[in-house]
Protein backbone atom coordinates (compact mmCIF):
# COMPACT_ATOMS: atom_id res chain seq x y z
CA UNK A 1 0.00 0.00 0.00
CA UNK A 2 1.01 3.25 -0.60
CA UNK A 3 3.08 5.21 1.99
CA UNK A 4 1.01 6.88 4.90
CA UNK A 5 1.90 10.80 5.52
CA UNK A 6 2.82 11.50 8.94
CA UNK A 7 0.56 13.83 9.67
CA UNK A 8 -2.19 11.06 8.93
CA UNK A 9 -3.46 7.95 10.88
CA UNK A 10 -2.28 5.05 9.99
CA UNK A 11 -5.43 2.16 9.00
CA UNK A 12 -4.44 0.34 12.23
CA UNK A 13 -4.58 3.67 14.25
CA UNK A 14 -8.47 4.13 12.96
CA UNK A 15 -9.24 0.57 13.40
CA UNK A 16 -7.43 1.08 16.94
CA UNK A 17 -10.16 3.62 17.23
CA UNK A 18 -12.61 1.09 16.62
CA UNK A 19 -15.75 2.40 15.84
CA UNK A 20 -17.01 6.34 14.46
CA UNK A 21 -19.13 6.77 17.54
CA UNK A 22 -16.50 5.57 20.25
CA UNK A 23 -15.78 8.72 21.85
CA UNK A 24 -18.66 8.20 24.10
CA UNK A 25 -18.14 5.06 25.09
CA UNK A 26 -15.96 4.48 28.55
CA UNK A 27 -14.91 0.98 27.41
CA UNK A 28 -13.83 -1.04 24.29
CA UNK A 29 -16.41 -3.15 22.42
CA UNK A 30 -15.72 -6.52 23.51
CA UNK A 31 -14.09 -8.98 20.64
CA UNK A 32 -17.26 -11.31 21.16
CA UNK A 33 -19.78 -8.36 20.20
CA UNK A 34 -17.46 -6.93 17.40
CA UNK A 35 -17.69 -10.88 15.98
CA UNK A 36 -21.45 -10.72 16.30
CA UNK A 37 -22.21 -7.35 15.48
CA UNK A 38 -19.78 -6.95 12.19
CA UNK A 39 -20.71 -7.48 8.60
CA UNK A 40 -18.36 -6.15 6.41
CA UNK A 41 -17.20 -9.76 5.62
CA UNK A 42 -20.66 -10.35 4.03
CA UNK A 43 -21.88 -6.28 2.84
CA UNK A 44 -18.46 -5.86 1.37
CA UNK A 45 -20.09 -6.60 -1.88
CA UNK A 46 -21.39 -3.71 -1.49
CA UNK A 47 -18.50 -1.66 -2.34
CA UNK A 48 -19.37 -0.21 -5.87
CA UNK A 49 -22.42 1.27 -4.75
CA UNK A 50 -20.97 2.48 -1.51
CA UNK A 51 -18.95 4.20 -3.61
CA UNK A 52 -20.64 5.48 -6.32
CA UNK A 53 -22.96 7.22 -3.65
CA UNK A 54 -20.14 8.72 -1.91
CA UNK A 55 -18.99 10.11 -4.98
CA UNK A 56 -22.43 11.45 -5.97
CA UNK A 57 -23.15 13.18 -2.59
CA UNK A 58 -19.48 14.58 -2.30
CA UNK A 59 -20.12 16.21 -5.87
CA UNK A 60 -23.77 17.76 -4.50
CA UNK A 61 -21.88 18.80 -1.32
CA UNK A 62 -19.34 20.76 -3.57
CA UNK A 63 -22.28 22.01 -5.65
CA UNK A 64 -24.44 23.27 -2.82
CA UNK A 65 -20.92 24.86 -1.25
CA UNK A 66 -20.90 22.52 1.91
CA UNK A 67 -17.63 21.07 1.12
CA UNK A 68 -15.01 23.24 -1.15
CA UNK A 69 -13.43 21.65 -4.62
CA UNK A 70 -10.29 20.74 -3.48
CA UNK A 71 -12.55 18.23 -0.54
CA UNK A 72 -14.08 16.69 -3.60
CA UNK A 73 -11.00 16.65 -5.87
CA UNK A 74 -9.25 14.57 -2.79
CA UNK A 75 -12.32 12.29 -2.23
CA UNK A 76 -12.39 11.84 -5.80
CA UNK A 77 -9.34 10.61 -6.10
CA UNK A 78 -8.93 8.53 -2.72
CA UNK A 79 -11.80 6.90 -4.21
CA UNK A 80 -10.29 5.98 -7.66
CA UNK A 81 -7.40 4.36 -5.24
CA UNK A 82 -9.84 2.69 -3.04
CA UNK A 83 -11.39 0.98 -6.24
CA UNK A 84 -8.05 0.31 -7.66
CA UNK A 85 -7.23 -1.29 -4.18
CA UNK A 86 -10.43 -3.39 -4.57
CA UNK A 87 -10.62 -4.69 -7.14
CA UNK A 88 -6.41 -5.77 -6.92
CA UNK A 89 -7.63 -7.71 -3.57
CA UNK A 90 -5.05 -5.22 -1.80
CA UNK A 91 -7.57 -3.70 0.17
CA UNK A 92 -7.32 -4.39 3.94
CA UNK A 93 -11.15 -5.02 5.17
CA UNK A 94 -11.08 -4.71 9.00
CA UNK A 95 -13.48 -6.48 11.78
CA UNK A 96 -12.98 -3.39 14.03
CA UNK A 97 -14.63 -1.22 11.70
CA UNK A 98 -17.58 -3.12 11.41
CA UNK A 99 -19.02 -2.86 7.61
CA UNK A 100 -17.94 -1.35 4.23
CA UNK A 101 -19.25 1.84 4.80
CA UNK A 102 -16.34 2.31 8.00
CA UNK A 103 -13.60 0.31 6.19
CA UNK A 104 -14.04 2.29 3.02
CA UNK A 105 -14.26 6.02 4.99
CA UNK A 106 -11.23 4.93 6.68
CA UNK A 107 -9.10 4.29 4.20
CA UNK A 108 -10.05 7.67 2.47
CA UNK A 109 -9.43 9.16 5.44
CA UNK A 110 -6.13 7.99 5.80
CA UNK A 111 -5.53 8.69 1.99
CA UNK A 112 -6.89 12.11 1.81
CA UNK A 113 -6.87 12.96 5.95
CA UNK A 114 -9.70 16.39 6.54
CA UNK A 115 -11.51 15.81 3.25
CA UNK A 116 -12.39 12.13 4.10
CA UNK A 117 -14.17 12.87 6.95
CA UNK A 118 -15.82 15.78 5.73
CA UNK A 119 -17.76 13.41 3.47
CA UNK A 120 -20.22 12.18 5.65
CA UNK A 121 -21.42 15.65 5.73
CA UNK A 122 -25.43 15.67 5.96
CA UNK A 123 -25.56 11.41 5.48
CA UNK A 124 -25.43 8.80 8.03
CA UNK A 125 -24.92 5.31 7.76
CA UNK A 126 -28.89 4.60 8.16
CA UNK A 127 -29.63 6.31 5.04
CA UNK A 128 -25.87 5.10 3.65
CA UNK A 129 -27.06 1.61 3.71
CA UNK A 130 -30.34 2.06 1.93
CA UNK A 131 -28.86 3.74 -0.55
CA UNK A 132 -26.31 1.10 -1.41
CA UNK A 133 -28.53 -1.89 -1.10
CA UNK A 134 -30.91 -0.49 -3.74
CA UNK A 135 -28.11 0.89 -6.49
CA UNK A 136 -26.99 -3.02 -6.08
CA UNK A 137 -29.61 -4.53 -6.33
CA UNK A 138 -30.61 -2.47 -9.19
CA UNK A 139 -27.96 -3.67 -11.10
CA UNK A 140 -28.72 -7.48 -10.16
CA UNK A 141 -32.29 -6.86 -11.14
CA UNK A 142 -30.92 -5.73 -14.60
CA UNK A 143 -29.10 -9.14 -14.83
CA UNK A 144 -31.66 -11.13 -13.94
CA UNK A 145 -33.84 -9.86 -16.25
CA UNK A 146 -31.09 -10.87 -19.11
CA UNK A 147 -30.79 -14.39 -17.64
CA UNK A 148 -34.64 -14.65 -17.90
CA UNK A 149 -34.96 -13.86 -21.20
CA UNK A 150 -31.99 -16.37 -21.54
CA UNK A 151 -34.23 -18.67 -20.39
CA UNK A 152 -37.19 -18.35 -22.32
CA UNK A 153 -35.28 -18.03 -26.01
CA UNK A 154 -33.74 -21.54 -24.69
CA UNK A 155 -37.03 -23.09 -24.02
CA UNK A 156 -38.44 -21.40 -27.69
CA UNK A 157 -35.47 -23.08 -29.24
CA UNK A 158 -36.58 -26.33 -28.07
CA UNK A 159 -40.15 -25.76 -29.12
CA UNK A 160 -39.26 -24.34 -32.54
CA UNK A 161 -37.36 -28.01 -33.05
CA UNK A 162 -40.68 -29.65 -31.21
CA UNK A 163 -43.83 -28.09 -32.96
CA UNK A 164 -45.32 -31.43 -34.64
CA UNK A 165 -44.35 -33.03 -31.53
CA UNK A 166 -46.98 -35.01 -29.62
CA UNK A 167 -46.88 -35.40 -25.37
CA UNK A 168 -49.55 -36.45 -23.28
CA UNK A 169 -50.93 -33.42 -21.46
CA UNK A 170 -52.15 -34.42 -17.94
CA UNK A 171 -53.98 -33.49 -14.91
CA UNK A 172 -53.61 -35.21 -11.66
CA UNK A 173 -50.61 -37.17 -13.39
CA UNK A 174 -53.42 -39.11 -15.56
CA UNK A 175 -53.10 -38.62 -19.41
CA UNK A 176 -55.99 -36.04 -20.21
CA UNK A 177 -55.48 -34.97 -23.39
CA UNK A 178 -52.66 -34.35 -26.45
CA UNK A 179 -50.54 -31.00 -26.69
CA UNK A 180 -47.78 -30.23 -28.89
CA UNK A 181 -44.73 -30.78 -27.17
CA UNK A 182 -43.54 -26.77 -27.89
CA UNK A 183 -47.21 -25.87 -26.43
CA UNK A 184 -45.84 -27.65 -23.22
CA UNK A 185 -42.90 -25.39 -23.18
CA UNK A 186 -44.43 -22.38 -24.05
CA UNK A 187 -46.42 -22.48 -20.81
CA UNK A 188 -42.82 -21.83 -19.24
CA UNK A 189 -42.06 -19.53 -21.48
CA UNK A 190 -45.07 -17.40 -20.24
CA UNK A 191 -44.15 -17.83 -16.54
CA UNK A 192 -41.04 -16.36 -16.69
CA UNK A 193 -42.25 -13.54 -18.67
CA UNK A 194 -44.48 -12.79 -16.32
CA UNK A 195 -40.79 -13.32 -14.04
CA UNK A 196 -38.70 -10.34 -15.77
CA UNK A 197 -42.16 -8.46 -16.06
CA UNK A 198 -42.44 -8.80 -11.88
CA UNK A 199 -38.28 -7.77 -11.80
CA UNK A 200 -38.82 -4.86 -13.66
CA UNK A 201 -41.77 -3.90 -11.87
CA UNK A 202 -39.76 -4.29 -8.73
CA UNK A 203 -37.26 -2.27 -10.01
CA UNK A 204 -39.19 1.17 -10.25
CA UNK A 205 -39.95 1.22 -6.36
CA UNK A 206 -35.98 -0.26 -5.76
CA UNK A 207 -34.67 2.58 -7.94
CA UNK A 208 -35.29 5.50 -5.42
CA UNK A 209 -33.23 7.58 -3.46
CA UNK A 210 -33.09 7.39 0.21
CA UNK A 211 -29.86 9.41 0.62
CA UNK A 212 -29.91 13.05 2.60
CA UNK A 213 -32.59 10.89 4.87
CA UNK A 214 -29.84 11.07 7.19
CA UNK A 215 -30.23 9.54 10.78
CA UNK A 216 -34.18 9.40 10.30
CA UNK A 217 -35.62 13.25 10.41
CA UNK A 218 -33.55 14.95 7.28
CA UNK A 219 -30.59 17.33 7.99
CA UNK A 220 -30.06 20.78 8.46
CA UNK A 221 -27.89 20.95 5.33
CA UNK A 222 -28.74 22.39 2.26
CA UNK A 223 -28.82 19.06 0.10
CA UNK A 224 -29.65 18.63 -3.35
CA UNK A 225 -31.19 15.00 -3.13
CA UNK A 226 -32.67 15.39 -6.76
CA UNK A 227 -29.05 16.21 -8.19
CA UNK A 228 -27.75 13.21 -6.32
CA UNK A 229 -30.73 10.63 -8.06
CA UNK A 230 -29.90 12.47 -11.22
CA UNK A 231 -26.22 11.29 -11.02
CA UNK A 232 -26.63 7.50 -10.06
CA UNK A 233 -29.78 7.39 -12.49
CA UNK A 234 -32.71 6.92 -10.11
CA UNK A 235 -36.21 7.52 -10.53
CA UNK A 236 -36.79 9.78 -7.68
CA UNK A 237 -36.07 10.28 -3.63
CA UNK A 238 -37.91 8.28 -1.03
CA UNK A 239 -39.93 11.49 0.29
CA UNK A 240 -40.39 10.41 4.24
CA UNK A 241 -36.87 10.35 5.87
CA UNK A 242 -38.44 7.66 8.54
CA UNK A 243 -39.30 5.53 6.15
CA UNK A 244 -36.14 5.85 3.53
CA UNK A 245 -34.10 4.70 5.90
CA UNK A 246 -36.46 2.36 7.42
CA UNK A 247 -37.88 0.72 4.51
CA UNK A 248 -36.66 -3.00 3.22
CA UNK A 249 -40.04 -3.44 1.16
CA UNK A 250 -38.24 -3.32 -2.04
CA UNK A 251 -36.22 -6.08 -0.38
CA UNK A 252 -39.05 -7.97 0.23
CA UNK A 253 -40.50 -7.24 -3.19
CA UNK A 254 -37.54 -8.38 -4.57
CA UNK A 255 -37.58 -11.54 -2.90
CA UNK A 256 -41.09 -12.56 -3.11
CA UNK A 257 -40.42 -11.96 -7.34
CA UNK A 258 -37.68 -14.12 -6.68
CA UNK A 259 -39.49 -17.09 -5.23
CA UNK A 260 -41.94 -16.91 -7.36
CA UNK A 261 -39.50 -17.43 -9.95
CA UNK A 262 -37.98 -19.66 -8.48
CA UNK A 263 -41.58 -22.27 -8.03
CA UNK A 264 -41.48 -21.65 -11.55
CA UNK A 265 -38.29 -23.35 -12.16
CA UNK A 266 -39.03 -26.16 -9.46
CA UNK A 267 -42.23 -27.04 -11.66
CA UNK A 268 -40.23 -27.07 -14.31
CA UNK A 269 -37.85 -29.10 -13.09
CA UNK A 270 -40.12 -31.66 -11.56
CA UNK A 271 -41.20 -32.56 -15.13
CA UNK A 272 -37.98 -32.76 -16.18
CA UNK A 273 -37.15 -34.87 -13.60
CA UNK A 274 -40.48 -37.14 -14.30
CA UNK A 275 -39.65 -36.97 -18.03
CA UNK A 276 -36.07 -38.40 -17.77
CA UNK A 277 -36.94 -41.12 -15.77
CA UNK A 278 -37.34 -44.60 -16.91
CA UNK A 279 -40.70 -44.96 -16.39
CA UNK A 280 -41.69 -41.92 -18.83
CA UNK A 281 -38.14 -41.65 -21.01
CA UNK A 282 -39.92 -38.47 -22.97
CA UNK A 283 -35.97 -37.06 -22.67
CA UNK A 284 -32.84 -37.01 -22.56
CA UNK A 285 -30.54 -34.33 -20.25
CA UNK A 286 -26.96 -34.37 -21.91
CA UNK A 287 -24.00 -35.81 -19.26
CA UNK A 288 -22.51 -32.76 -17.76
CA UNK A 289 -26.14 -31.81 -16.40
CA UNK A 290 -26.39 -35.28 -14.55
CA UNK A 291 -24.45 -37.50 -12.34
CA UNK A 292 -23.70 -41.23 -11.56
CA UNK A 293 -24.29 -43.14 -8.43
CA UNK A 294 -21.81 -44.93 -6.47
CA UNK A 295 -23.17 -48.14 -6.24
CA UNK A 296 -25.20 -48.32 -9.24
CA UNK A 297 -23.36 -47.81 -12.47
CA UNK A 298 -26.48 -47.91 -14.72
CA UNK A 299 -27.89 -44.51 -12.88
CA UNK A 300 -27.63 -41.27 -14.80
CA UNK A 301 -29.51 -39.08 -11.91
CA UNK A 302 -30.80 -35.57 -12.69
CA UNK A 303 -28.95 -33.38 -10.06
CA UNK A 304 -29.67 -30.44 -11.44
CA UNK A 305 -33.61 -29.78 -11.86
CA UNK A 306 -33.35 -31.82 -8.40
CA UNK A 307 -31.33 -29.19 -6.63
CA UNK A 308 -32.79 -26.52 -8.07
CA UNK A 309 -36.23 -27.98 -6.97
CA UNK A 310 -34.31 -27.96 -3.53
CA UNK A 311 -33.26 -24.68 -3.75
CA UNK A 312 -36.56 -23.12 -4.28
CA UNK A 313 -37.67 -24.05 -0.91
CA UNK A 314 -34.55 -22.11 0.48
CA UNK A 315 -35.30 -18.92 -1.22
CA UNK A 316 -38.61 -19.27 -0.04
CA UNK A 317 -37.62 -19.59 3.28
CA UNK A 318 -35.76 -15.91 2.54
CA UNK A 319 -39.07 -14.20 2.18
CA UNK A 320 -40.55 -15.59 5.29
CA UNK A 321 -37.18 -14.21 7.31
CA UNK A 322 -37.19 -11.20 5.95
CA UNK A 323 -41.17 -10.37 6.12
CA UNK A 324 -40.29 -11.44 10.08
CA UNK A 325 -37.65 -9.47 10.13
CA UNK A 326 -39.46 -6.38 9.79
CA UNK A 327 -43.06 -7.20 11.38
CA UNK A 328 -42.00 -5.85 14.37
CA UNK A 329 -39.69 -3.11 14.15
CA UNK A 330 -40.88 0.53 15.29
CA UNK A 331 -39.46 3.16 13.02
CA UNK A 332 -37.02 4.28 11.96
CA UNK A 333 -33.81 2.37 11.45
CA UNK A 334 -32.72 -0.52 14.15
CA UNK A 335 -29.82 -2.82 13.72
CA UNK A 336 -31.99 -5.67 12.77
CA UNK A 337 -32.15 -4.54 9.47
CA UNK A 338 -28.61 -5.98 9.40
CA UNK A 339 -30.05 -9.27 8.83
CA UNK A 340 -31.60 -8.08 5.57
CA UNK A 341 -28.59 -8.68 3.63
CA UNK A 342 -27.42 -12.36 3.89
CA UNK A 343 -31.30 -13.56 2.83
CA UNK A 344 -31.36 -11.10 -0.28
CA UNK A 345 -27.64 -11.80 -1.17
CA UNK A 346 -28.54 -15.30 -1.08
CA UNK A 347 -31.73 -15.32 -3.14
CA UNK A 348 -30.10 -13.08 -6.38
CA UNK A 349 -26.79 -15.61 -5.92
CA UNK A 350 -29.35 -18.79 -5.89
CA UNK A 351 -32.02 -17.09 -8.59
CA UNK A 352 -28.87 -16.00 -11.31
CA UNK A 353 -26.95 -19.51 -10.92
CA UNK A 354 -30.23 -21.59 -11.12
CA UNK A 355 -31.29 -19.56 -14.30
CA UNK A 356 -28.00 -19.27 -15.93
CA UNK A 357 -27.60 -23.34 -15.59
CA UNK A 358 -31.52 -23.98 -16.53
CA UNK A 359 -30.74 -22.05 -19.90
CA UNK A 360 -27.59 -23.90 -20.88
CA UNK A 361 -29.20 -26.99 -19.57
CA UNK A 362 -32.20 -26.62 -21.89
CA UNK A 363 -30.74 -24.81 -24.54
CA UNK A 364 -27.15 -26.53 -25.02
CA UNK A 365 -24.30 -24.27 -25.75
CA UNK A 366 -22.26 -23.23 -29.01
CA UNK A 367 -19.52 -25.25 -29.99
CA UNK A 368 -16.69 -22.63 -30.63
CA UNK A 369 -15.69 -25.37 -33.83
CA UNK A 370 -18.93 -25.40 -35.44
CA UNK A 371 -20.69 -22.04 -33.95
CA UNK A 372 -23.99 -24.53 -33.33
CA UNK A 373 -25.19 -24.95 -30.65
CA UNK A 374 -24.77 -29.29 -28.69
CA UNK A 375 -25.99 -31.08 -25.57
CA UNK A 376 -29.29 -29.70 -23.73
CA UNK A 377 -32.31 -31.54 -24.23
CA UNK A 378 -33.41 -34.20 -26.34
CA UNK A 379 -36.60 -35.19 -27.50
CA UNK A 380 -37.82 -38.95 -27.30
CA UNK A 381 -40.75 -38.19 -29.75
CA UNK A 382 -41.78 -41.74 -30.12
CA UNK A 383 -42.38 -42.31 -26.08
CA UNK A 384 -43.73 -39.32 -25.74
CA UNK A 385 -46.84 -40.30 -28.78
CA UNK A 386 -47.12 -43.73 -27.56
CA UNK A 387 -47.77 -42.65 -24.14
CA UNK A 388 -50.42 -40.33 -25.31
CA UNK A 389 -52.06 -43.75 -26.69
CA UNK A 390 -52.17 -45.31 -23.94
CA UNK A 391 -54.41 -43.29 -21.83
CA UNK A 392 -57.51 -42.04 -24.28
CA UNK A 393 -55.94 -38.74 -24.53
CA UNK A 394 -58.84 -38.03 -27.71
CA UNK A 395 -61.90 -39.29 -25.23
CA UNK A 396 -63.06 -35.38 -25.08
CA UNK A 397 -62.48 -35.11 -28.67
CA UNK A 398 -65.10 -37.99 -29.38
CA UNK A 399 -67.37 -36.42 -26.77
CA UNK A 400 -67.25 -32.92 -29.03
CA UNK A 401 -67.91 -34.94 -31.77
CA UNK A 402 -71.35 -35.98 -30.51
CA UNK A 403 -71.64 -32.37 -29.29
CA UNK A 404 -71.25 -30.93 -32.45
CA UNK A 405 -74.06 -33.95 -33.97
CA UNK A 406 -76.81 -32.29 -31.33
CA UNK A 407 -75.85 -34.23 -27.86
CA UNK A 408 -75.67 -32.30 -24.88
CA UNK A 409 -72.31 -32.58 -23.75
CA UNK A 410 -73.25 -34.04 -20.15
CA UNK A 411 -75.15 -36.78 -22.52
CA UNK A 412 -71.72 -36.76 -25.16
CA UNK A 413 -69.92 -37.21 -21.70
CA UNK A 414 -71.74 -40.25 -20.82
CA UNK A 415 -71.80 -41.95 -23.89
CA UNK A 416 -68.10 -41.38 -24.48
CA UNK A 417 -67.94 -42.74 -21.26
CA UNK A 418 -69.01 -46.10 -21.83
CA UNK A 419 -66.86 -45.84 -25.49
CA UNK A 420 -63.99 -46.00 -22.88
CA UNK A 421 -64.70 -48.86 -20.87
CA UNK A 422 -65.42 -50.85 -23.69
CA UNK A 423 -61.91 -50.19 -25.08
CA UNK A 424 -60.25 -50.67 -22.10
CA UNK A 425 -62.26 -53.99 -21.76
CA UNK A 426 -60.69 -55.09 -25.12
CA UNK A 427 -57.07 -53.47 -24.59
CA UNK A 428 -57.23 -50.96 -27.55
CA UNK A 429 -57.65 -47.33 -27.72
CA UNK A 430 -60.71 -45.37 -28.89
CA UNK A 431 -59.34 -45.25 -32.48
CA UNK A 432 -58.81 -48.67 -32.94
CA UNK A 433 -62.71 -49.74 -32.35
CA UNK A 434 -64.34 -50.75 -35.13
CA UNK A 435 -66.77 -48.25 -36.64
CA UNK A 436 -69.48 -50.55 -35.42
CA UNK A 437 -69.10 -50.81 -32.32
CA UNK A 438 -68.80 -47.11 -32.12
CA UNK A 439 -72.04 -46.79 -33.81
CA UNK A 440 -73.70 -49.17 -30.98
CA UNK A 441 -73.00 -46.32 -28.64
CA UNK A 442 -74.35 -43.61 -30.68
CA UNK A 443 -75.92 -43.83 -34.64
CA UNK A 444 -74.69 -40.21 -35.27
CA UNK A 445 -71.40 -41.69 -35.73
CA UNK A 446 -69.69 -42.00 -38.97
CA UNK A 447 -66.59 -42.62 -40.75
CA UNK A 448 -65.45 -38.95 -40.14
CA UNK A 449 -65.09 -39.93 -36.70
CA UNK A 450 -61.54 -41.28 -37.23
CA UNK A 451 -60.38 -38.33 -38.02
CA UNK A 452 -61.24 -36.36 -34.55
CA UNK A 453 -60.00 -39.97 -32.61
CA UNK A 454 -56.25 -39.22 -34.23
CA UNK A 455 -53.56 -37.61 -32.14
CA UNK A 456 -52.86 -34.97 -34.87
CA UNK A 457 -56.80 -34.44 -35.13
CA UNK A 458 -57.16 -34.04 -31.64
CA UNK A 459 -54.36 -30.78 -31.72
CA UNK A 460 -55.36 -29.44 -35.31
CA UNK A 461 -59.03 -29.47 -33.74
CA UNK A 462 -57.90 -27.23 -31.09
CA UNK A 463 -56.84 -23.93 -33.45
CA UNK A 464 -58.40 -21.48 -31.19
CA UNK A 465 -55.82 -18.36 -29.45
CA UNK A 466 -53.87 -19.99 -26.90
CA UNK A 467 -54.63 -23.58 -27.94
CA UNK A 468 -52.42 -26.59 -28.79
CA UNK A 469 -53.02 -26.46 -32.43
CA UNK A 470 -49.52 -26.57 -34.24
CA UNK A 471 -51.03 -23.31 -36.35
CA UNK A 472 -51.53 -21.39 -32.83
CA UNK A 473 -48.06 -22.52 -31.19
CA UNK A 474 -46.26 -21.48 -34.51
CA UNK A 475 -47.98 -17.53 -33.96
CA UNK A 476 -47.31 -17.80 -29.92
CA UNK A 477 -43.66 -18.78 -31.19
CA UNK A 478 -43.53 -15.87 -33.75
CA UNK A 479 -44.78 -13.71 -30.96
CA UNK A 480 -41.93 -14.52 -28.50
CA UNK A 481 -39.68 -14.30 -30.86
CA UNK A 482 -39.99 -10.93 -31.91
CA UNK A 483 -40.76 -10.42 -28.23
CA UNK A 484 -37.29 -11.67 -26.88
CA UNK A 485 -35.75 -9.57 -29.94
CA UNK A 486 -36.90 -6.50 -28.95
Amino acid sequence: MPHTPASQPSHDQLATKAQAWSALFSEPMSDLVKRYTSSVFFDKRLWQADIAGSLAHAEMLAAQGIIGAQDLADIQRGMAQITQEIESGQFEWKLDLEDVHLNVEARLTQLVGDAGKRLHTGRSRNDQVATDVRLWLRGEIDLIAGLLSELQLALVEVAERNVEVILPGFTHLQVAQPVSFAHHLLAYVEMFRRDAERMLDARKRVNLLPLGSAALAGTTYPLDRERVARTLAMDGVCQNSLDGVSDRDFAIEFTAAASLCMVHVSRLSEELILWMSQNFGFIRIADRFTTGSSIMPQKKNPDVPELARGKTGRVVGHLMGLITLMKGQPLAYNKDNQEDKEPLFDTVDTLKDTLRIFAEMIGGQVNPATGAKEGGISVNAEAMRAAAQKGYATATDLADYLVKKGLPFRDAHETVAHAVKAAQSHGVDLSELPLAVLQGFHPAIEKDVFDCLSLEGSLNARNTLGGTAPAQVRTQLARHRARLAA
